[in-house]
C-alpha cells in the first residue's frame, strides 16, 4: 500500500489532489488529519499480512463521492459471509421482501430532516447527512439473529444505530420492519401508534465496522475482509477495546426495548441521548462481514458507524492501515483523507471530532 506522501501525489485522479479534498472537507466541517494512513515501513517489517500479488486495486481514479447519499442502511442477519450475486433476488429471504416492500412504497412522504440544504452553504459529492436522500441500502451481514424465534431476523439499522428483532422473514415482516423502522419519515424511535411484534434497542457498542466480503459478487473483497477483520482485531485489542463478531441479547446491557420505554416523547429522547453517549466511551467494537456495497475495485472496504449517528466510508483499506484507523478515526474521531470514499454525518460544524456531541 502507499505512504501518505505516494498518495498525495498519485491516486486522487488527474482531478483532485489531496490537497484539494483537503479543503473540501475543511470546507464543510469535516475533522480530519494529515498524519500517514500507514504507520509500518514500505516494505512492512510489522508482520502486517499483505494481499496476493495479483490482488488488484484501482489507484488511479479518483475514489472520493464514490458514495451515493442514502437515508438508511440496513443490515440483515444471515449468519453468513457470503451471499447469491443479488442478495435482494435470494428467494424467500429477508433482503428480498424489503426491495419488494422498498419497490412499492410510496416515496411521498416528507424525509425525517437533519439539516436542509438550502440551508448549506457549501455542497460536496461525498458528504451527506440523511435527509439528502430517500434510498435504502440493503445488505446482508455475518451476524446471527438473536431473536427468540429463530425464523425471524436481526436486523441493524442505521445511522439510527439501532438494531430490530424478531423481523419475521416474510412479506409481512418487511412491511411491519419498514413502517416501524424504514420509512423515510420514521425516527429512531418506534411510531406509537404502530401496533407490531418487532422490539427495538440501541446497538450495545461503541462502533460497528462493516467489511464487504461479497464473494460472489468479487473475490477481492472476500479476501480482504478476512485479514482486516484479523487486523481490526488485534488493532483494537492493543488499545484496550473489546471486541466481538456477534451480537448478544442488549436486554442486560441497554434496558428494555424501545417500544417499553414509558416516558413522553422528550424523555425519551434524552434517555437515548444518554445511552448513545454512554456506549461512545466503553470503547466495546463489533466487527461485521457484509454482501456488496459497490466499488471492489477499491478493496479492501469499510465502512464504519458510530452512536454519533457518523458513517464513515473507507476504500483501499489494507493491513498496513488498519492501525491508523484505530488510532485516528475510533479514537480520535478524525478522517484520514486519503482513504475517504465518502460519509454520512461527518460534517460537524463546531466539533474538533467526529466523537463530539
Amino acid at each position: 500500500m502507499f505512504t501518505l506522501r505516494h498518495l498525495k501525489n498519485s491516486i486522487f485522479g488527474a482531478g483532485l489532489t489531496l490537497e484539494a479534498l483537503q479543503a473540501q472537507l475543511d470546507a464543510v466541517a469535516v475533522p480530519f488529519t494529515d498524519v500517514d494512513c500507514r504507520t509500518c515501513p514500505n516494505p512492512c517489517d510489522e508482520g502486517h499480512q499483505s494481499y496476493p500479488n495479483k490482488f488488484s486495486v484501482d489507484m488511479e481514479s479518483t475514489m472520493f463521492g464514490s458514495v451515493k447519499p442514502y437515508h438508511r442502511q440496513i443490515v440483515i442477519s444471515t449468519g453468513k459471509m457470503d451471499w447469491d450475486r443479488e442478495i435482494t433476488s435470494t428467494k424467500n429471504s429477508l433482503a428480498a421482501h424489503v426491495q419488494h416492500v422498498l419497490h412499492n412504497a410510496p416515496m411521498s412522504a416528507p424525509l425525517l430532516a437533519t439539516e436542509p440544504k438550502s440551508k448549506r452553504a457549501v455542497h460536496v459529492s461525498g458528504v451527506f447527512t440523511s435527509s439528502d436522500s430517500n434510498k435504502l441500502s440493503i445488505l446482508n451481514g455475518s451476524h446471527h439473529t438473536i431473536s427468540d424465534d429463530p425464523e425471524c431476523e436481526t436486523v441493524l439499522v442505521f445511522p439510527d444505530y439501532k438494531m430490530v428483532t424478531e423481523v419475521p422473514r416474510s412479506l409481512d415482516g418487511a412491511k411491519a420492519l419498514w413502517d416501524a423502522a424504514l420509512a423515510p419519515n420514521v425516527s429512531t424511535l418506534p411510531p406509537e401508534d404502530e401496533k407490531s411484534n418487532l422490539n427495538s434497542w440501541i446497538i450495545p457498542f461503541s462502533c460497528v465496522i462493516l467489511l464487504c466480503s461479497h464473494k460472489r459478487r468479487d473475490n477481492r473483497c472476500h479476501i480482504a475482509a478476512a485479514q482486516l477483520g484479523q487486523a481490526f482485531e488485534h488493532s483494537l485489542e492493543e488499545h484496550g477495546w473489546t471486541v466481538d463478531t456477534e451480537i448478544e441479547h442488549p436486554v442486560h446491557s441497554v434496558g428494555p426495548p424501545l417500544e417499553e420505554l414509558q416516558g413522553t416523547e422528550e424523555e425519551n429522547e434524552e434517555r437515548i441521548a444518554k445511552q448513545y453517549q454512554e456506549l461512545a466511551l466503553e470503547k466495546k467494537a463489533l466487527i461485521l462481514r457484509n454482501s456488496h456495497t459497490g466499488g471492489h475495485r477499491y478493496a479492501g472496504n469499510c465502512i464504519i458507524y458510530t452512536p454519533q449517528g457518523s458513517g464513515v466510508w473507507y476504500g483501499r483499506v489494507s493491513t498496513h492501515e488498519v492501525e491508523s484507523i484505530v488510532s485516528q478515526t475510533l479514537e480520535e474521531g478524525l478522517i484520514l483523507p486519503p482513504l475517504l470514499r465518502g460519509g454520512m454525518n461527518i460534517s460537524r460544524p463546531g466539533c474538533k471530532s467526529l466523537n463530539d456531541w
